[in-house]
């Protein structure tokens, strides 16, 4: 199960404001960090913790892959290497052949609607398509550029994992 925390974020304007708009109750904001286990090659194939690991990934609003760049004979690697961009590649990777697997099964799910030409699902799969065609040729789903917010909106609802933000952090040995 994932970890998590959650950090308020330091910011003195808030009283300044509350204070200016008579505010009955201030809340700080808050950042809500879910710490979830190493990802591994072959997730979206049901590896490691496979689609458990990927359905947390798909509630939150960004991602931060967090990559190892420091060598300790006593820490294992899971590929038994440090490479950090072969680490985020695998991660990217299995993030679009989760993405992959969901699109297509939802185009699969709609094709009677756009068979009977139903303009909602015809939009839909219009945007599902170019969503597959991109994630086939190994590219990230907000790689895909759509017309209008009609077709944002079917590419949205969908919480693609690799539409996500994604932050990269390099962990280092602390002191190295």
């Amino acid at each position: 199960d994932p970890s998590v925390g959650v950090v308020a974020v330091p910011d003195e304007r808030i009283w300044a404001l509350s204070k200016f708009s008579n505010s009955k109750k201030t809340l700080p904001a808050a950042v809500e960090f879910v710490d979830i286990a190493g990802l591994v090659k072959g997730a979206a194939e049901g590896e490691g913790l496979g689609n458990k690991f990927l359905s947390h990934i798909r509630e939150v609003d960004a991602i931060a892959e967090v990559v190892r760049i420091f060598d300790d004979s006593n820490v294992t690697h899971v590929s038994g290497r440090i490479d950090p961009v072969s680490d985020i590649e695998t991660i990217n990777l299995e993030l679009i052949l989760a993405d992959l697997e969901t699109v297509t099964k939802r185009r699969s799910n709609i094709s009677r609607e756009v068979k009977r030409g139903d303009k909602e699902a015809v939009l839909e799969d219009k945007v599902l398509l170019a969503a597959e065609e991109a994630l086939r040729a190994g590219k990230m789903a907000r790689s895909v550029l759509l017309d209008g917010d009609e077709s944002q909106k079917f590419l949205d609802s969908m919480h693609l994992l690799s539409a996500k933000p994604i932050l990269y952090v390099l962990n280092k040995k602390a002191g190295g």
